[in-house]
């Protein structure tokens, strides 16, 4: 009886709490490192992700990915107590082995504290129980994943400097300005570790794509989820590619970023950049239909994206409450391979929450 009166109390507490102010996104805010690495806890949501292709062994693909979310919750920031959920720390990773025939999943969530789980601000270090990713002081990535379902242990190195997207990293979502990111990647990144299914894990080698991004409103009200694609080429460039789709169809918003090998940036307003889908799939678990394979037009290059297998479908109801495909993908220019990405679709099943 006196827990139940103490959640009552709680609850009435927490009822009465005004909402937090989310920090806003705005042009012209530099990126600042190392510290921009890290955490930025007055916005309402931010994540760390890590997507990438590895070579196993005896030659044959993986690919996978890592995100970890931190969300600011709505709850009072004057409550002192340990228990107060101010921050949750939320993790999806995930390994696409076309020998399985579909990804290899886990998703765990928790909130921030009692040093279970944390995103610290300075310097990229995010953790949740076993899994972690941070930066080192030489500048390299570390990420390790350990589950029933699989395990990583991958360093990530750079070979290339940090690619600012949008504008000095105020990435735009829409015709208005609140709607918006900050958003950096980090392509080109060389992996080594061991990669794999629990007790076949070995030793792999590859490449990733690293990206942050942290906002309080990117979304626009009529907006049903997006489509997005980053890819390391094989001459050393970088794309990265994206589409906001409207509830009522079509597209809402689109932007595409190319760094060229010298280190020229191109960039591709809303009108440059279209997605067509080429081959469609449908989950037999959620019955969402997916363009699993798509020409993304970004001024006079077509770009040809295909999956490396179709079902790369990811269930992440028990956590973020997304059903989102997220896969291996190959792309082509203009018809000749040209690298290997990551293909990211959101919304299929139901609209897209942040």
């Amino acid at each position: 009886m006196r827990f139940i009166l103490l959640l009552w109390m709680l609850a009435g507490g927490l009822a009465l709490a005004a909402p937090p102010n989310f920090a806003p996104v705005t042009p012209g805010r530099p990126m600042v490192f190392p510290a921009d690495y890290g955490a930025h806890p007055d916005f309402r949501t931010e994540w760390w992700y890590v997507t990438g292709w590895l070579k196993k062994a005896d030659g044959k693909p993986l690919g996978f990915q890592v995100t970890f979310f931190r969300s600011r919750t709505e709850h009072d920031t004057a409550n002192p107590s340990a228990f107060a959920p101010h921050q949750l720390v939320i993790g999806h990773a995930a390994l696409s082995d076309p020998a399985l025939g579909r990804l290899a999943h886990d998703q765990r969530s928790a909130r921030e504290g009692f040093g279970l789980a944390w995103a610290r601000s300075g310097d990229l270090d995010v953790k949740l129980d076993d899994w972690r990713m941070r930066r080192a002081p030489d500048g390299s990535y570390r990420v390790t994943v350990q589950s029933g379902e699989m395990s990583l242990d991958l360093t990530l190195t750079p070979t290339q400097p940090v690619l600012v997207q949008g504008e000095g990293g105020y990435s735009r979502k829409g015709p208005a300005a609140q709607h918006a990111s900050y958003y950096y990647s980090h392509p080109q990144l060389r992996v080594s570790g061991t990669a794999g299914r629990p007790g076949a894990a070995g030793a792999v080698t590859g490449s990733a794509w690293f990206d942050h991004e942290w906002s309080s409103e990117a979304l626009q009200p009529d907006a049903s989820g997006w489509d997005w694609v980053a890819a390391n080429l094989d001459d050393g460039s970088a794309l990265m590619a994206f589409q906001i789709r409207a509830r009522r169809g079509g597209k809402l918003w689109s932007h595409a970023t190319v760094r060229d090998r010298a280190g020229t940036i191109t960039r591709y307003a809303p009108e440059q950049v279209n997605f067509a889908p080429t081959a469609r799939w449908k989950s037999p678990r959620t019955n969402a239909e997916y363009p699993v394979a798509t020409t993304i037009t970004t001024g006079a290059t077509r770009w040809q994206v295909t999956p490396l297998q179709q079902d790369q479908e990811l269930d992440s109801r028990r956590s973020t409450g997304a059903v989102y495909w997220e896969g291996a993908v190959t792309v082509a220019r203009d018809g000749v391979p040209a690298g290997h990405g990551y293909l990211e679709m959101t919304g299929y099943l139901r609209d897209m929450k942040l």
